[in-house]
Parts: structure tokens; sequence; C-alpha cells
């Protein structure tokens, strides 16, 4: 007779709970409307709006500070027919533009993510050790204080604003396993998607704002108070989160006893007891996990070539003037932000109603996120210079990649809710890669900014996005794994 495996074993457990008598029923949800929660989760998506629009912001800015007059590979042409260009303020003058290549421009583009991968697992580990609020906090802070230097390092070299930029990234890279490991103390199983969903979509909302606002600050006052503006706005959000948030619902001064006892009761069965002990091993050799790290790279090879490049694409190809430069640049990710929402809502109610196991969700949303983009970012490079069919095809690309925000990204949370926060820090750290890699591989393939060259860029991306889906599709799961907890079983949905 074989023995079950864990799908198996989770429909199984779901019949069960239909069909015998609870002993002690847990208690009712807590109202959604003004709980600890959702402020939580609204607060987090202000906080991934600033390390966005921190991370994203040099991208639209870069364009100005470059020398276009006379550089070798930074031509002031297009290879498309140039829009029109308004006329400038005459005050805007007063920044420095700086003579560097495209090599150079990718290195600068890419040197974020050499330190964004220092600390993925570090960040893991520490925020189950210790609490993720101040680790969160104080990452952000750091990305603040640096951004606001990013105008004197520029002044003083390249070399230095790429070491700027390793700072930043150190400080960001915190961010998202200190969050995952926030969340499984946080979020009820069947409000997951949801929950993380919303604090998750402020990374779209963060580039939606910033890029075109980076635009706009550019062409009416300078490039440099584009580090300013943002870093302020950085600083507010430290404040509110250092006085309005808890590391756990136990620890929470304002949350209701309705609200605690109904978020205890739905984690309690599928946490394992925290302590020194990590199974490492374990960890490492679930192919599960390595499911979700192939996925989270090959997605992020295309969003980190199109958070990066795109308005370098916009601009030296498609001919579009500084200022509608960060506009268009963010029409991608509107859509991504809008589906992200969306699909986190359809991903609950098709789980919460039983209709889909977990498995089934998360594998359907990866290949919706994964295999749409790969279609459409190949369609780009054959529009040649229809740009209203470019940006449109470049919308509906990213728009579809929202869908792995109810998919692989938050399977960390299904496979082991104890060690989401260190797993979320390998996953990461391997999908951190296309980040620093992707741009200056780009910029390699297009010293002559042609089309053509640009249709490789898009090929590698698609085909990567594709093994990544397929990957997945194999060997990812959805239910607790047996080395996260010692008495396995799924959650029931």
């Amino acid at each position: 007779i074989s023995r079950p495996g864990p799908e198996q074993m989770e429909e199984a457990y779901i019949t069960a709970s239909h069909c015998l008598p609870s002993l002690s029923p847990p208690p009712p949800p807590a109202p959604a409307c003004c709980s600890s929660r959702y402020a939580l989760s609204f607060l987090s998506c202000y906080g991934f709006f600033v390390a966005y629009a921190l991370r994203v912001n040099l991208s639209v800015a870069m364009v100005d500070m470059l020398n276009n007059t006379g550089v070798s590979g930074n031509t002031s042409t297009s290879v498309c027919p140039a829009h029109f260009n308004p006329p400038r303020p005459k005050h805007n003058h007063t920044a420095s533009v700086y003579d560097w290549d495209s090599e150079t421009q990718g290195w600068i583009l890419g040197s974020f993510f050499y330190g964004y991968i220092l600390t993925q697992i570090p960040g893991g580990y520490l925020a189950r050790k210790y609490g993720a609020k101040w680790l969160l906090g104080l990452g952000i802070l750091g990305t603040v204080v640096f951004t606001l230097l990013t105008p004197v390092a520029a002044d003083l070299g390249a070399g230095y604003l790429i070491a700027v930029r390793v700072l930043e990234g150190i400080g960001e890279g915190v961010t998202f396993p200190a969050m995952h490991a926030m969340w499984a103390s946080w979020a009820p199983p069947l409000e997951r998607s949801r929950l993380l969903t919303i604090a998750y979509t402020g990374a779209q909302l963060g580039t939606v704002v910033a890029l075109p606002l980076s635009g706009q600050i550019c062409f009416y006052l300078d490039w440099t108070w584009v580090f300013y503006i943002f870093g302020i706005v950085g600083i507010v959000w430290f404040i509110l989160w250092a006085f309005l948030v808890s590391n756990t619902p136990s620890t929470h001064p304002r949350i209701s006893e309705q609200e605690r006892l109904y978020i205890l009761s739905t984690l309690n069965k599928e946490h394992s007891p925290l302590g020194n002990h990590i199974p490492w091993a374990s960890i490492l050799t679930s192919l599960p996990l390595w499911a979700i790290v192939v996925a989270h790279f090959s997605y992020n090879w295309t969003f980190y070539t199109l958070l990066t490049l795109l308005p370098t694409y916009m601009s030296n190809v498609l001919g579009f003037s500084i200022k509608e430069n960060g506009a268009l640049s963010a029409l991608p990710y509107i859509g991504c932000g809008l589906l992200a929402v969306l699909g986190g809502q359809l991903a609950d109610y098709l789980r919460e109603k039983r209709f889909y196991r977990t498995v089934v969700v998360r594998k359907v949303f990866s290949l919706i996120g994964m295999i749409g983009p790969a279609v459409f970012i190949v369609a780009v490079g054959h529009t040649g210079c229809n740009y209203i069919l470019a940006v449109a095809f470049l919308t509906i690309s990213s728009s579809l990649g929202g869908m792995v925000a109810s998919g692989f990204n938050i399977n960390h949370l299904d496979i082991a809710p104890s060690y989401a926060g260190i797993l979320l820090g390998i996953t990461n750290s391997f999908a951190t890669i296309p980040g620093m890699v992707g741009p200056v591989i780009a910029r390699a393939l297009t010293k002559n900014n042609t089309i053509e060259e640009w249709q490789s860029v898009f090929y590698i991306s698609a085909g990567i996005n594709l093994f990544g889906a397929a990957f997945y599709t194999v060997f990812g799961r959805g239910v607790v794994q047996p080395w996260a907890v010692h008495n396995p079983h799924s959650h029931g949905n």
C-alpha cells in the first residue's frame, strides 16, 4: 500500500475538517475594519513604498545626470523619432552632470543589489530571533540616510556613488525577510494572500509614484531633489513605524482581545516552538524551497531588467523626454500593483471556499504571472517605433507579473511559516543576482541602443521566465513541510 503524499493528506484533512466536530471551536474571525493586522498591512505598504521609491529613483535621475553632448555611448539622439521636448525652466541648470559610459551606468544601476544580497539570510535569522520591527525599521532608515547622501557621492565620483548604493542595498536587504517573519506571527492562514498583497503592493506603488515624480522633479528642479524629497518621505515613515507597530499580537498595546485570540488560535497549530535550533540541512535540501528559489530568480530577471533599464529604453530607443519618461515608465507598475491586490483577494477566496487546494492556487497564479510577462516582453522587441504598442505591451507584461504576489512569492508561509523569514532570505538572495548582473549584461548587449540589441535582452528575460515557471509547476508544494513542525499538517486550504 502506497503512503499518501502531502497533497493527498491536505485533501484528507479538508474532508475531515468538515465531518468531525471540533472539541474547542476557534474564535470567530475578528473584523478587518480598524484591526491591528490590517493597520500593520497598510503601514507595511507605506514602508515598501519608501523602499522601492528609494531603489528606483536613480533609474530616472540617471537620464538627467548624464552629459549627453559628445560622450561616446551617450548621445542625445534616439533610435526612434524624438518626441516633443518642452523647454526646461532656466533655473534647472545647477546640478552637475557626468561623463559616464554605458558600462559605468550598468555598474551604478546594479550596485544596489551587491549590498542587498548580503543581508537577506542574516535578515531572516535576526528577525526570527530578535523580532522584525526594529530590524526592518532601521534597515529602511539606513537606506534613507544614504539616499540623502547620493548627490554628494555622485560629485565625488562614480566609485563613491557605487559604494553608497551598495550601503543602501545592505540596509534594504532585510526588509522582505523581516516582513515575512513578522507576518508569520500576524497573518491568519486564510488571510495571508490579502494581507501580504496589500503590504507588498507598496513596492509597486513606490515604483508607480517614484518614476513619474522623479521625472517631474528633474524637469522643474534638478536631479538632486529626487533624493532629498524621497528621503524626507522615508523619515516620516520611520517615525510612524517606531510608534505604531509591535512585533507580535501578544505585545501590541492597542489590539483588541478578540483579534489577538483570533490570530493566535489560527496560528498555534502550524508553528514549531521558537528556539535556537534551525533545521538547516532539511531547509537546504527541501525541493519545494528550491522550486521557489528558481521561480523567484527567474521572475526577478525580467522584473529587475525593466525596473532599472526601462527609463533608458524609453529615452534611448523610443525617444521620450525626461518629463514623459518617468510617467510612461510607471504605467507597467500601476497594472502590476492592481493585479497583485485583486489577485490576493481572488486567491484567498478560492482557498477559503475550498474550491482549490493551496498548491493549485499558487501554481496557477505563478504560471499566469511568469508566462504572460515572457510573451509580452518578447512582443515589445518587435513593435519597432510604434511607441503606443510598445508601452501597451510593457504595461501588460508587468501587470500580469503582479499575479505572482499570490503565487510563489508567499509560498514560504505555506511550507514553513515558523521559518518564513529565513526561507525568504534564502530565496531572495538568489533572486537578487539578476539585479546584480542583469543591468550589466543588458547594457553590455545594448552599447549601440539598436532595436535588435534590445530584442536580445528581451529574449533572454523571457527564456529564463519560462524555465522558472516550468520548474515551479513540477516541484512546488502548498503544505507545511515535515521538518517545519513537530506534527505536520495543512491548515485546511
